[in-house]
């Protein structure tokens, strides 16, 4: 009888069947990324996720917004604290700790935890990994993270409590239908791929805006924020 097929662990995944090369947008920074070729569905539904989206195998639009700004602007976050909320892949830590900034990135899944480190290392640059989003920071970084109506609904209160507590919060998004536009200020615009994708699409840096929309709701729970 044939042994069985020992499945690869996500880092071995990440390694062996991600592709490690620059970004088009930033070529300063590399990124393990899913191909054709990664046979990423197959993985997931040996890992019993298939319905689990692999957000930290891909360059998100919001995230590159990000990415893009930052090295724009690097005096927004040079020597200052910064929290990635739904860090994914890290891309948008990383453009934070190239602008030298001290990163914290907040990802819930365990796969994209594992995608951080190892993104980080392939960049050297230090991403300081943290279990909750309530983390203090000077800075508050948010790519993607309005990608439906219930995520939406607990991300916003999430970064309402950073921005009450004094912290700058920037959000990057193609304009997803669940973007919460009333309480943001747009900063900048590019035009970026997203998700592996080679057509460029429009996606803002906004600035979250001191003033609450209607009550401030407190943050209960961990949103699946990539």
């Amino acid at each position: 009888m044939p042994a069985a097929r020992v499945s690869l662990s996500p880092e071995e995944f990440i390694r062996q069947r991600l592709t490690l090369a620059p970004l088009p947008f930033r070529p300063d920074i590399l990124l393990h990324r899913a191909t054709p070729q990664s046979r990423l569905t197959e993985w997931l539904a040996e890992q019993d996720r298939a319905d689990t989206a692999p957000y930290w195998a891909y360059a998100w639009a919001g995230g590159a917004a990000l990415a893009l700004y930052l090295a724009d602007h690097p005096e927004t976050v040079a020597g200052r604290t910064v929290l990635d909320i739904g860090a994914g892949s890290g891309l948008v830590g990383i453009a934070a700790a190239k602008a030298r900034a001290v990163v914290r990135s907040f990802e819930p899944d365990l796969i994209g935890k594992t995608a951080c480190r190892l993104n980080a290392e392939a960049n050297a640059v230090t991403l300081t990994l943290v279990d909750d989003p309530l983390t203090p920071a000077d800075i508050v970084l948010a790519g993607d993270v309005f990608y439906d109506a219930a995520v939406a609904a607990s991300t916003l209160p999430l970064l309402q409590q950073h921005r009450a507590r004094g912290a700058e919060v920037f959000v990057g998004d193609p304009y997803r239908r669940d973007l919460p536009l009333a309480a943001l200020n747009l900063l900048a615009e590019y035009y970026v791929p997203d998700m592996g994708s080679s057509t460029p699409q429009r996606a803002g840096v906004f600035a979250l805006h001191p003033r609450a929309i209607g009550p401030l709701a407190p943050h209960s729970g961990v949103p699946y924020i990539h």
